[in-house]
């Protein structure tokens, strides 16, 4: 399975254009952006950029994407997987906005991650591809131990746009495919192995 994977698109038409120009590229099956689709809104630009993009598309929000962000994706041609579980080619994929602690307590309660999963989140866990221009860590420490307690084979983030890029930690591959800075996300293969190439 191919895959291209962006967060930060920040309401820039400019963006969403690297976005369309690497899926003629690379043709990848499915395309995961990882929230802050938009600056604050509003939900029709979410909606627009989303139903721009021609192929299969999931989707969680961001901290600066609004309420009517989130309601916008579920009208666009995306699937948003906040709290969900889909499955694209026998992958199962998580979705979580990484903002509120309760929705960890969800995942957790629902076992809804094994260590098959691709966990898609805005925001990264702590102490993976997540620091910030001062050199301390912006992650999740809540989202970390559950990822520590069930590692996921893959889990994709953005929001800390200085440190894109991949990293291992035991079984788990952590990818920040930020777009905010200046990189153009991640290209993944997802087979028997997993090749991560960063766009730049």
């Amino acid at each position: 399975m191919k895959i291209l994977a962006v967060a930060d698109i920040h309401g820039s038409q400019y963006r969403l254009n690297l976005v369309l120009k690497n899926i003629e590229r690379y043709s990848p099956d499915l395309l995961i952006v990882c929230g802050d689709i938009t600056q604050f809104g509003p939900g029709e630009l979410a909606r627009n950029f989303l139903n721009q993009i021609p192929i299969d598309t999931i989707a969680v929000t961001g901290n600066i994407d609004t309420l009517e962000v989130g309601k916008a994706i579920d009208d666009s041609k995306a699937t948003k997987i906040e709290l969900k579980k889909v499955v694209r080619k026998g992958v199962s994929f998580v979705g979580v906005s990484g903002i509120n602690p309760d929705h960890f307590k969800i995942l957790d309660d629902k076992k809804m991650i094994n260590n098959q999963t691709v966990l898609v989140t805005h925001v990264p866990p702590f102490d993976t591809k997540d620091k910030v221009f001062i050199g301390m860590h912006g992650g999740n420490k809540e989202l970390r131990a559950l990822i520590d307690k069930y590692s996921p084979r893959l889990v994709i983030s953005g929001h800390i746009h200085e440190d894109p890029g991949f990293i291992k930690i035991g079984k788990t591959i952590f990818v920040n495919c930020s777009m905010g800075k200046s990189g153009e996300g991640a290209f993944i293969k997802l087979d028997k192995n997993v090749f991560i190439k960063m766009l730049d």
